[in-house]
C-alpha cells in the first residue's frame, strides 16, 4: 500500500505542477491580446491570484471546500477542522493518496478560476480592487461551489443532485465565465470600447500561451482521476481529442466566413475545446470527445460574435469561451456519458438516460445563479471602500505605469 500511495501521490503532484503552470500560461495568453501599455498589469493579475489564493487555501480554503460540514450547512460548505492544512499527511479516501497531494492539486484549480475572470476586466480595473476581489470572491463564491460539487455530501455532486463534473465545468469554467460577465457589466466598458478597438499586440504570446494551456490541461483533466490508471489515460485522450477537433472546427468556420483561418482563431478554438471537454473528460469516449470539440467550435464562435454585437466589454472573451463552453460541456456530458467508460459515472441521453441531462441542466442553472448574484454582491461591497476602476487619465496612460510604475517594453537605449 505504501508503494501504491507513493506512486499515486507522485502522479497527482506532477499533475498539480502542470495545472499550476497553466496560470502563468494564461497570463501570457491574455497579455498577447491587450495593448502594450497594459501587458504587465494583465500578467500580474494572474500572478497575484497565485499568491493570494495559495495563502488563503492553507489558512482555511481547503478545509472549507473539502472537509465534511456539519448541520444544515453541510451540503453547502465544509468545516474548519482542517484549517492550516493540519491534515496534510493523513491518508485520503481509501489510502492511495495523502491529503497533502490532493490539497495541492485542488489549490491549482482555485488559483486559475479568479485568474480567468481577470480577462474580462483588464485595462481598466483598479489593482487594489482586484486584490480584494480575488480574496472575497474565492472565499465566498468559489469555496462553497467547490464543496457543493466535489466535497463530501455536496449539494450538487454525486451524493446530492447527482451532477457529473469531472474536472471543473461548473467549478472553474462556468464560474469564471459568469463571474466575468457580471464583473465586466458592473465595472463598465473601457473608454475606447467599442469604437477604437486595438488588435492584439503580440500574437505569438497568444499562441505560446494557448500551447502551454493545452499542455497543462493534461494535468487539469488527467489528474482529476486522482490515480495513475486507465481513467487518467482516458481523460488525457479525450482532452487532446476535443482540443484538436475544436481547433480544426474553428479553422473551418473562419475559412468559410473570412476566406482564411487566423492564428488567434486556432488558439481560441483549441481553448474552447479544452474547456468543453473538462466536465466530460472522464465520462465520455474519445469519439464523444471528438463531437464535443466540434460542437464547441461551432457554438463558441457564434457566442463570440454575439458578444461583440451585444456591447458587453468582456475584454478577452471569458464568457463566450469559458462560460459558454463550460455550460455546453456540462450538457453534452448529459448526452454522451457512458457508464461502461466510467462505472462511477452514469449513462447519458444517448445511452437511454434522459434524467442525467436534466440534472446537468439544473446544476448549470444553479451555478450561474450562485456565481452571478454572488459576484455582483462582492463587487458592490468592494466599491464601498475601493474604486473599482481607474480614472480616465490613468486608463489612457496605461495600467502598467498606473498600478506598478513599470513598463513592459523599454524602447529607450540607455547605453
Amino acid at each position: 500500500m505504501q508503494a501504491l500511495q507513493s506512486a499515486n501521490n507522485g502522479f497527482v503532484l506532477l499533475c498539480a505542477a502542470l495545472v499550476l503552470m497553466m496560470t502563468p500560461a494564461l497570463a501570457l495568453f491574455y497579455a498577447g491580446f491587450v495593448r502594450s501599455r497594459n501587458v504587465l498589469n494583465t500578467m500580474v493579475m494572474s500572478f497575484s491570484a497565485m499568491a493570494l489564493v495559495s495563502v488563503l487555501w492553507v489558512l482555511y480554503g481547503y478545509s472549507l471546500a473539502f472537509s465534511p460540514g456539519s448541520g444544515p450547512s453541510a451540503p453547502f460548505i465544509g468545516g474548519l477542522q482542517w484549517a492550516g492544512l493540519s491534515n496534510w499527511s493523513v491518508a485520503y479516501g481509501d489510502g492511495q493518496l495523502s491529503h497533502g497531494a490532493v490539497a495541492f492539486f485542488q489549490l491549482t484549480f482555485a488559483i486559475i478560476t479568479p485568474a480567468l475572470i481577470s480577462g474580462a476586466v483588464v485595462e481598466r480595473m483598479n489593482f487594489r480592487a482586484w486584490l480584494a476581489f480575488v480574496v472575497l470572491w474565492s472565499t465566498f463564491i468559489y469555496l462553497p461551489l467547490a464543496h457543493m460539487v466535489w466535497g463530501p455530501g455536496g449539494f450538487l455532486g454525486v451524493e446530492g443532485l447527482g451532477a457529473l463534473d469531472f474536472a471543473g465545468g461548473l467549478v472553474v469554467e462556468m464560474a469564471s465565465g459568469v463571474g466575468a460577465a457580471v464583473a465586466a457589466t458592473v465595472i463598465g466598458r473601457r473608454r475606447s470600447y467599442p469604437g477604437h478597438g486595438a488588435p492584439p499586440h503580440n500574437v505569438p504570446f497568444i499562441l505560446l500561451g494557448a500551447g502551454l494551456l493545452w499542455f497543462g490541461w493534461f494535468g487539469f483533466n488527467g489528474g482529476s482521476a486522482l490515480i495513475a490508471g486507465n481513467l487518467a489515460s482516458l481523460a488525457c485522450l479525450t482532452t487532446n481529442t476535443a482540443a484538436a477537433a475544436a481547433a480544426v472546427g474553428w479553422m473551418v468556420i473562419e475559412t468559410i466566413q473570412r476566406g482564411k483561418p487566423t492564428a488567434v482563431g486556432v488558439a481560441t478554438g483549441a481553448v474552447a475545446g479544452l474547456v468543453a471537454i473538462t466536465p466530460a473528460a472522464g465520462f465520455v469516449s474519445p469519439l464523444g470527445a471528438l463531437l464535443i470539440g466540434f460542437m464547441a467550435a461551432l457554438i463558441c464562435s457564434y457566442a463570440l460574435q454575439w458578444k461583440n454585437r451585444s456591447g458587453l466589454d468582456d475584454s478577452l472573451d471569458v464568457l463566450p469561451i469559458h462560460g459558454v463552453a463550460g455550460f455546453l460541456g456540462m450538457l453534452l456530458t448529459g448526452v454522451f456519458a457512458l457508464q461502461s467508460v466510467n462505472p462511477a459515472g452514469a449513462n447519458g441521453l444517448l445511452a437511454g438516460n434522459s434524467g442525467l441531462l436534466v440534472i446537468q441542466l439544473k446544476a448549470a442553472g444553479f451555478t450561474a445563479l450562485w456565481v452571478g448574484v454572488g459576484t455582483y454582491v462582492v463587487l458592490k461591497l468592494i466599491a464601498l471602500a475601493i474604486p473599482l476602476r481607474v480614472s480616465d487619465q490613468e486608463e489612457r496612460q496605461g495600467m502598467d505605469i498606473q498600478a506598478h510604475g513599470e513598463e513592459a517594453y523599454n524602447t529607450e537605449f540607455t547605453g
